[in-house]
């Protein structure tokens, strides 16, 4: 199919492109367009217009500061999966990069574009939760910053509002151990359910453990019960097998054409104890 008819307009700032999304009610961000142009040709989206932010230089980059890593919303997958950077100071955002789609998708797909999307099954998601992201919004009255545990409401929302926009977002810097891993759709490469996991542990002990899991339902998740089963303990396959057998605790998962919900809730316990295995070697 093709889309509807749209107008377009390319904004070349923040204040620009909040500016025509208050002007223009019935409008869409392009960003990096990965989500929104199939949505458009299979017309589940008719908007009026699409304001194209992928141009202003402000939303692009990567850059330490305070001890915070800051990534700019309309930066691609693929210049996180290649920053030295984000591998010095976030190995987590480093082992989920090269896993999204191919490197044709990396090169247009943007970051922030995956997190406003809230795709049920996106990777982004499960690593700002587990690495507890700050986002940055900009709207006509100034910003505001929203953690990870917080900006995400729903199935594909988010509390962006209407006319306003994502533009940066801030994880710790310090290169806390993480490990992303999923069980992919064989066609899409979306996550059946994808594991983010970030771990401190020292002589044996683990320090704080966070644990967020994408794909099994409406919307990511921290695995609560499996943290709290692991914090301040030894490190040892049976304390992995324990903490593994309640990540799916109270869980109501998703069942579709991909997966029951049986199977989802069984692959959540599975995919946590491979990645606490591979990050903790035990």
């Amino acid at each position: 199919m093709h889309p509807a008819p749209f107008a377009y307009k390319a904004a070349h700032s923040v204040e620009e492109a909040i500016q025509l999304l208050r002007s223009h009610e019935d409008s869409k961000i392009l960003a990096g367009g990965h989500s929104l142009i199939p949505a458009l040709k299979l017309r589940l989206t008719q908007p009026a217009m699409l304001i194209d932010i992928s141009k202003i230089s402000s939303l692009r980059g990567i850059r330490r500061e305070n001890g915070k890593l800051i990534i700019g919303s309309a930066t691609t997958h693929r210049e996180i999966e290649k920053s030295h950077l984000v591998a010095e100071a976030s190995p987590l955002l480093a082992s989920l990069a090269p896993q999204i789609g191919d490197v044709q998708v990396r090169h247009r797909g943007t970051f922030g574009g995956s997190l406003a999307h809230a795709d049920p099954a996106g990777d982004w998601p499960a690593a700002a939760l587990a690495v507890d992201a700050e986002l940055v919004i900009a709207g006509a009255h100034g910003t505001r910053t929203v953690h990870a545990a917080d900006f995400f409401t729903g199935m594909l929302t988010t509390v962006i509002h209407p006319d306003e926009i994502l533009t940066e977002i801030r994880v710790p810097g310090d290169g806390t151990p993480g490990i992303y891993l999923k069980h992919r759709n064989a066609a899409s490469g979306y996550a059946t359910v994808g594991v983010a996991v970030t771990a401190s542990h020292d002589h044996g002990h683990i320090g704080t453990v966070t644990i967020a899991v994408t794909g099994a339902t409406s919307v990511a998740f921290r695995a609560s019960g499996a943290e709290h089963a692991l914090n301040g303990h030894a490190v040892s396959a049976h304390l992995l097998d324990e903490a593994a057998s309640h990540a799916a605790d109270g869980l109501e998962c998703l069942s579709d054409i991909h997966a029951p919900a049986a199977y989802r809730s069984q692959l959540v316990k599975v995919m946590v104890r491979r990645a606490l295995g591979k990050l903790l070697h035990a």
